[in-house]
């Protein structure tokens, strides 16, 4: 595979921020906090965690849209700072949301735009467009106007945009938040397609269903920082010793919560909100039964199905993120984080 596609040591990304009017105070954020990792030629490679963990940061300096306060980074070979052009030159962005089309435009004038400010030679845009359209699966429906597109579509076309000028390294930041379930398997199997091409990607990503089926590797960042990297089947691993035990609510309060993670011989607990109905994951030693303790600490709560099952890589994940942080995951501010990771 020859040398590293991405190639980043010791990355560190810090902000300062001014509080106060009469007496303003500076102070510093470590966003991330010295990253190192290795991305190989054609690699799909997944960085996960939980909301403020430093994922975009460390996109954003390894595309050259933000200055590492320290360390270094190698795209392509290309010094992410002392090579900004040539880094440019070989790489594609595509983050997640609805940002960066124009809804008035059809999807083939959007690309069409999008080519001549990439620099794609007139000759060659009408049939990479094309090829394009057929690849993010969008031939028939090119012609229509951007704003009457679903999400997922408009995803699609994101994706699309980003590979115009044939790109070595393809960054996909989120691509399929706040997709529904069909359009998300529909940009996974576009993402599969893209790195067996040849592509090198590196995706970051909520979902955990989403890392385990695409990803070669894949490194979980906390609180700026690496915490795990390996294949999936490696960081299962660290769910090892365990049992998973699932509980669906309605109605537990965060004192309720807490109290499910006192109890003996419980590792890790978490919340996810889903419509309505709540889902308490409780993650415990093998050989300690929990449940009784667990329907105790619940008690007076309206309880739906309880299931008994063997851990996950998802389970894996909020072992790894729960060990980076004072909090079990789930907990006051850091149930939004959690409640974007769904089984």
């Amino acid at each position: 595979m020859g040398e590293d596609a991405i190639e980043a040591i010791g990355l560190r990304r810090t902000y300062r921020s001014r509080t106060g009017w009469l007496r303003p105070q500076r102070r510093e954020v470590a966003a991330v906090r010295g990253v190192d990792f290795t991305v190989g030629r054609g690699e799909l490679f997944g960085l996960l965690g939980p909301n403020g963990a430093g994922k975009t940061t460390t996109i954003k300096m390894l595309n050259t849209l933000l200055i590492p306060t320290a360390g270094t980074a190698r795209v392509c070979g290309f010094d992410v700072v002392g090579q900004t052009r040539e880094v440019r030159r070989r790489i594609g962005y595509v983050f997640g949301g609805d940002r960066g089309l124009y809804d008035r435009l059809s999807a083939r004038d959007n690309l069409r735009y999008f080519a001549e400010l990439y620099g794609v030679p007139a000759r060659n845009q009408k049939r990479r467009i094309a090829e394009l359209l057929d690849l993010v699966s969008l031939t028939g429906r090119e012609n229509e106007r951007v704003e009457g597109y679903s999400r997922g579509m408009r995803q699609r076309l994101h994706i699309a945009r980003g590979l115009l000028h044939s790109p070595e390294v393809l960054f996909l930041d989120e691509p399929s938040i706040g997709v529904d379930p069909v359009a998300a398997r529909e940009l996974r199997q576009t993402v599969s397609n893209l790195a067996a091409a040849g592509t090198t990607v590196l995706l970051t990503t909520h979902y955990m269903a989403e890392a385990d089926e695409l990803c070669d590797r894949i490194a979980v960042i906390a609180a700026g920082r690496i915490q795990a990297l390996g294949t999936p089947a490696e960081l299962r691993h660290h769910a090892d010793g365990r049992q998973v035990l699932e509980v669906e609510a309605y109605g537990v309060t965060d004192d309720q919560l807490a109290a499910v993670h006192r109890l003996p011989g419980i590792r890790e607990t978490s919340l996810v909100v889903r419509d309505a109905a709540q889902l308490i994951t409780v993650q415990s030693d093998v050989g300690v039964d929990v449940q009784a303790g667990v329907l105790a600490a619940l008690s007076g709560v309206r309880l739906g199905r309880v299931t008994a099952r063997q851990p996950t890589l998802e389970d894996a994940y909020v072992a790894i993120v729960n060990r980076a942080s004072a909090r079990p995951v789930g907990h006051g501010a850091d149930r939004a984080a959690d409640a974007a990771v769904p089984a």
